[in-house]
């Protein structure tokens, strides 16, 4: 076992402290990653405040790291010491269900280990990436290319693949019509990647207020969802909605903006139910939908398309004693885009 520094929930009302953890020894197919930088996810303050079910404390979350590998097992073939890497939402699966079988490992029949809040290979609970160090089995370990700047490449991880996956899978590309919800840490992704896939994007936000960001990532378009008119002018107008809100929307009025066969797909993830209307949906033949991550395959090839493309997350880099300060500020939705922890201040 090895010591790493981290920085802790306590309770889910108790500012997050600074801790120890221990990491397991390197076994013979797992790479010890040196962190260099963590995300800060909306998905990390859902967790640590109970909002997504209870969980065990103290919990080290952050699910978007990037690294050094500072060794290796014996058995491992696909990374070795040196290699700049990255660690995403899960660090393992069964590697047996049908769904694992086929590739997509993050639709785990019997669900993937989470980086953090899972039980962990050794009956553990798996502790996150507001820490110095990790250790993960190599097939969950992700390359990261010299391209992509390195304190920016931790949200990749999470909000990269996370917008990338349904722009993969509903087929963003020329001659389509995407609009994006929301232009937050998923959403100014979702606009960047999508804008590079060819597609003609759209933001729909509450107010102008990042009209010219949403501009500058690629978007021809952005509209106020604050301005009841926005909805009527571009009904039946897109192809692929996808969501980047954690919180309940007025789903009408959305899936009233797709044209035939349009696709609405959620990725943020409000805790409440989201009701939808079966009328709603049979006009125009219309369907919503929901997305996870993506593969370890998909994240790779997220990464590589980024690198290509010169896609990186907008980011603020904060010491680890502003994390709490962070939180209350992604609440607010004051950052643009997306908070980084440098490690080596942890």
């Amino acid at each position: 076992m090895t010591t790493a520094r981290a920085y802790a929930a306590t309770s889910a009302t108790d500012p997050l402290v600074p801790t120890t953890i221990e990491r397991r020894d390197v076994g013979p197919h797992d790479v010890l990653i040196d962190i260099a930088y963590a995300g800060v996810c909306h998905s990390d303050i859902h967790t640590v405040r109970g909002e997504w079910g209870p969980i065990a404390y103290p919990q080290v979350v952050g699910h978007e790291i990037v690294g050094t590998v500072a060794e290796v097992g014996a058995e491992v073939t696909s990374h070795k010491v040196g290699d700049r890497v990255g660690v995403g939402c899960m660090v393992n699966s069964c590697r047996e269900c049908e769904n694992c079988l086929a590739g997509m490992e993050n639709y785990c029949l019997k669900g993937n280990t989470g980086t953090y809040a899972s039980k962990d290979v050794d009956g553990t609970i798996t502790q996150g990436g507001y820490s110095t160090s990790v250790v993960v089995n190599q097939d969950f370990v992700l390359r990261v290319p010299e391209s992509i700047p390195y304190e920016a490449a931790a949200p990749l991880l999470c909000a990269g693949i996370t917008t990338y996956s349904p722009l993969a899978h509903w087929n963003a590309g020329p001659g389509k019509k995407v609009a994006v919800v929301g232009m937050g840490g998923l959403g100014h992704m979702a606009v960047k990647i999508a804008a590079a896939m060819g597609a003609e994007v759209t933001v729909l936000s509450q107010t102008l207020n990042k009209q010219e960001d949403g501009l500058r990532f690629g978007a021809k378009h952005y509209y106020a969802t604050s301005d009841a008119g926005t909805f009527e002018k571009l009904a039946n107008s897109f192809d692929l909605i996808i969501n980047t809100v954690s919180a309940p929307v007025d789903l009408q009025s959305y899936l009233d903006l797709l044209r035939l066969d349009g696709t609405m797909v959620n990725v943020g993830a409000p805790p409440e139910a989201l009701p939808v209307s079966v009328f709603g949906l049979m006009r125009n033949r219309r369907s919503f939908a929901a997305s996870g991550i993506g593969s370890i395959g998909e994240t790779q090839e997220m990464l590589d398309f980024c690198a290509e493309h010169g896609i990186a997350p907008e980011i603020e880099l904060i010491d680890a004693s502003e994390i709490n300060t962070a939180y209350e500020r992604v609440l607010k939705s004051d950052v643009r885009y997306r908070f980084v922890i440098d490690t080596a201040t942890i």
